[in-house]
């Protein structure tokens, strides 16, 4: 029996090691195959996954490891597909590639809607799919509709339990049942990984940890902004007294976010130290417990807060919720959840909790603006939680009246008019 994984990044292998740990694939009776990509920007520069020295505790995992990369170069993988004449030969020659001429019996992907992963899904036919979760995003649905060839092989989501008590809607219209990784498998992947390379030797523990992501090379902020955004998170945690923080960037964000907050650093007096981009910040959480842990909508917020107990904070959540575009973008679910959920920080050195809100309804509102087709029994939900709270900051007026959720010619129709209306009588 041959099975064939898919991963590209780190956390994602993590969960694909706690999976395996916890005997979600059965018994290691064949070939176990991993396939990495690196979706960087620029992939040639920015180290791939299996290059990261945590890798080293996954490795024994899997009894082979394929790039994708080298497979379609030089060609960038997020962005190339077969054409569908081309599916038939590329298939083959794929199979040939990797000797899969008797299978493999299952395939496991990350984010199946869109390449690498669809494309792999459409070349590695006749096999049932299993999806695993990519973080917060699991919690969203599903981003651009899957042909039935593939819809129709997906057999189960695995995920993290991030949010305890919310249920993921990716490939829910589906009718793909979710199955839920315990907590447990995924810690003890991250303590072996840490143990193994102790990758964060020599960096200081307790101090906070700013967590950088790539906002800017989504273009859902300019590079000034996003620079300014970390700038305002270091601000923060000098203003809260700190003489010390750590940086963790993302692995694809490339080393300009860091030489530009060491110049912020060194005007405030602050040391700031740089976390290997290849480090897991789980490691970083389970070895150097930051004191406070600082981030925009990074599901390693999640993580920090979920599983080591530690404080956690936002910055930038509702620039970004104004920002992302289009309302369909598979990040506005990760970004309302942390910034619905988790205290923010401000640049003066308060943290605000914010207003207390009903996740699952909140979620399941904005998951139906987003994709009310695949969704429509939703509909009377959201209806309900914008008749109960409003459409304010995480709902666009211009879609709510796309979707007939509140009138397109006068704010006193619709959902908007019932709320003035029940104020206006609770008044009088």
């Amino acid at each position: 029996m041959t099975q064939l994984f898919y991963a590209s990044t780190l956390f994602g292998a993590m969960t694909l090691g706690a999976a395996i740990d916890d005997g979600r694939f059965g018994p290691r009776r064949g070939r176990r195959m991993l396939l990495v990509s690196n979706n960087a920007a620029i992939p040639e520069i920015t180290p791939s996954l299996d290059q990261a020295p945590g890798f080293a505790a996954l490795r024994s995992h899997f009894d082979e490891v394929w790039s994708w990369n080298d497979i379609v170069a030089p060609l960038h993988p997020s962005d190339w597909k077969a054409r569908i004449i081309e599916v038939p030969m590329l298939g083959r020659l794929l199979r040939s590639h990797l000797s899969l001429q008797e299978g493999p019996q299952e395939l496991i992907l990350e984010s199946i809607a869109v390449p690498p992963a669809r494309t792999i899904a459409g070349l590695v036919k006749d096999c049932p799919i299993t999806v695993y979760s990519d973080g917060l995003m699991s919690y969203g649905p599903t981003r651009d509709p899957l042909p039935q060839e593939i819809s129709g092989r997906i057999t189960r989501l695995l995920h993290l339990d991030l949010v305890p008590g919310l249920t993921p809607l990716l490939l829910s219209e589906y009718g793909v049942p979710a199955e839920t990784l315990p907590d447990r498998a995924f810690v003890d992947v991250i303590a072996q990984t840490e143990r193994l390379t102790r990758s964060t030797e020599g960096l200081p523990p307790g101090q906070p940890m700013i967590l950088g992501q790539y906002l800017s090379a989504l273009d859902i902020v300019t590079p000034e902004e996003e620079a300014g955004l970390h700038a305002d998170m270091l601000r923060g945690l000098a203003a809260r007294g700190f003489r010390g923080v750590l940086f963790k960037p993302h692995p694809a964000s490339g080393r300009g976010h860091a030489r530009q907050l060491r110049e912020t650093a060194g005007e405030l007096g602050v040391t700031l130290t740089v976390v290997g981009e290849t480090v897991p910040a789980e490691s970083c959480f389970a070895a150097l417990r930051p004191e406070l842990v600082v981030g925009c909508f990074s599901t390693a917020l999640i993580t920090a807060r979920r599983y080591f107990g530690l404080p956690v904070a936002t910055v930038g959540s509702g620039t970004v919720l104004e920002r992302l575009t289009p309302y369909e973008n598979s990040n506005r679910i990760p970004v309302t959840i942390t910034d619905a959920l988790l205290p923010r920080l401000s640049p003066d050195g308060s943290i605000e909790e914010p207003p207390r809100a009903d996740l699952q309804a909140l979620v399941g509102a904005v998951g139906y603006c987003m994709q009310s087709g695949s969704h429509p029994a939703l509909r009377e939900r959201a209806a309900a939680y914008l008749d109960a709270h409003g459409p304010a900051r995480y709902f666009k007026r211009q879609r709510l009246a796309a979707l007939e959720l509140i009138s397109s010619s006068s704010p006193e129709a619709g959902t908007l008019g019932k709320i003035r209306r029940r104020l206006s009588r609770a008044l009088s």
